[in-house]
């Protein structure tokens, strides 16, 4: 259990263009200002005790990070790329966390406010706030997006 040694989080976002889809997610990473991590995927629940920051502090290069994201990928000049990820937080501090991709910004936020709620109602839970981080990148070349919320 690593309860003892997650007491943060962050919601962040970025767009890039890359020379190849994979590079434009590493520079959407980058923009973001998690592109020196190795993010570790976890499902979609906050800690109660876990405080949300409004930045990611400087973390020692190749960090091993726990985070929920959302990202997408496209070679398809012209193409409108969109992500978010929204933390819903009960007045205890638990939280729920919901990521979407989609063509705009306006869209993914919609979705993840939605997704929240869900997630709030299913649980019997108010929902006390809501904090969204989203990105929207119109590709060039190769474009990606990425919003994550990061756990430390």
């Amino acid at each position: 259990m690593i309860r003892e040694t997650i007491n943060h989080a962050c919601l962040v976002s970025g767009a890039a263009e890359g020379a190849t889809e994979l590079n434009a997610f590493d520079g959407a990473l980058l923009a973001a200002g998690i592109g020196d991590l190795n993010l570790i995927k976890v499902s979609s629940i906050m800690p109660p005790h876990v405080v949300l920051e409004k930045a990611v502090p400087k973390l020692p290069p190749g960090a091993f990070v726990l985070v929920v994201y959302a990202a997408r990928t496209s070679s398809t000049a012209g193409e409108t790329l969109a992500a978010a990820v929204a933390a819903g937080r009960a007045k205890n501090g638990f939280g729920v966390i919901m990521e979407a991709t989609g063509r705009s910004r306006a869209e993914v936020e919609e979705a993840v406010r939605m997704k929240v709620a869900e997630a709030f109602r299913v649980r019997n839970l108010e929902l006390e706030e809501v904090h969204v981080a989203a990105a929207e990148h119109r590709v060039v070349r190769c474009g990606g997006v990425v919003a994550a919320c990061l756990f430390f």
